[in-house]
C-alpha cells in the first residue's frame, strides 16, 4: 500500500469535521474521493500534507508514520491543492526549477526532469512563458509537472480542475490516468463532480465527515442496486451530483 490512514479524526474547536476515516491506496491506481461541498475532502487533504496536524489517528507513507518521520514520509507525495499556488511572474520553467532547488535537486537534475514533464505535458513550447500568459487547463498541467519533480510514489490533487472549461477537465483527467498506466503512479483525486470518475475507479465517498463507501465504482452500484454512479452517491449521501 502507497499509503494508509488509520482511525483518522479531527475536530475544529468542539465540532466534527472527520470522524474514524479508515482507508489504504493501492499502488499504480487512480483513487477518486468523491464527496459533496463540505465533506471534509479539503480538511483531510491538509492532514495527508501536514498543512493541518493530526489530532486522532495516523498516516503511513511506504511504511513511514507521518507522525514519527514527517520528512521521510513526505517525500513520496506530489500535491495539487485547489488553489493556484505558482509564481505568474516566473516563467514555466522557472518555476519548475524553483520547486526542484526546494526538494535539493541539482539545476542538472532539475532542468532533465522539468524537461521531460514539459514534454510529457505539451508544454515545452511555452517553457519560457510567463505563468500569467496561460490559460486555466495549462496552468493546472504545470502544477502536476512540478509536483512531479522528485518523482513521488503518490500524487494527491484537490478539486484539480476548479474552474476549468469541460474540454480543458476531461483532458487533465484523462492525462492523470494515463501517468497511473505509465509510470505505475498512485493518484488521490478529490472532486466533487461525478463526471470525473469512472465505475472501474477505487471509489472513496466522503459524506459529513464520514467515509460511506470505499469500493470500485462497479461494486459500489451492485451494493446499492443502481445503474449509476450518479445514483449510487446520491442514494449514499442524499445530495445529487
Amino acid at each position: 500500500m502507497t499509503l494508509t490512514a488509520r482511525d483518522i479524526g479531527f475536530r475544529y474547536g468542539s465540532q466534527p469535521v472527520l470522524t474514524d476515516i479508515n482507508f489504504a491506496l493501492d499502488k499504480g491506481r487512480f483513487h477518486a474521493l468523491l464527496g459533496p461541498n463540505g465533506a471534509g475532502k479539503s480538511t483531510l487533504f491538509g492532514l495527508l500534507t501536514r498543512l493541518l496536524a493530526l489530532q486522532q489517528g495516523d498516516i503511513l507513507l511506504a511504511g513511514r508514520s507521518l507522525k514519527k518521520h514527517p520528512a521521510e514520509a513526505m517525500r513520496q507525495i506530489g500535491v495539487v491543492f485547489q488553489q493556484n499556488a505558482l509564481d505568474l511572474d516566473l516563467s514555466v520553467r522557472q518555476n519548475l526549477m524553483y520547486h526542484s532547488a526546494l526538494h535539493g535537486l541539482s539545476r542538472k537534475q532539475a532542468r532533465r526532469r522539468g524537461d521531460r514533464e514539459l514534454e510529457r505535458f505539451d508544454l515545452m513550447d511555452r517553457a519560457n512563458d510567463a505563468v500569467r500568459t496561460l490559460n486555466g487547463g495549462h496552468r493546472r498541467r504545470v502544477e502536476i509537472a512540478r509536483a512531479l519533480l522528485h518523482q513521488p510514489t503518490l500524487l494527491l490533487l484537490d478539486e484539480p480542475t476548479a474552474g476549468l472549461d469541460i474540454a480543458s477537465r476531461n483532458a487533465l483527467n484523462e492525462h492523470v490516468r494515463r501517468l497511473c498506466r505509465e509510470d505505475n503512479l498512485t493518484v488521490l483525486w478529490a472532486t466533487h463532480l461525478i463526471e470525473e470518475v469512472q465505475e472501474h475507479d477505487r471509489v472513496m465517498i466522503l459524506h459529513l465527515g464520514q467515509l460511506m463507501a470505499d469500493e470500485s465504482g462497479h461494486e459500489l452500484c451492485r451494493q446499492t442496486a443502481t445503474d449509476s454512479l450518479a445514483e449510487t452517491f446520491k442514494s449514499l449521501t442524499g445530495v445529487s451530483s
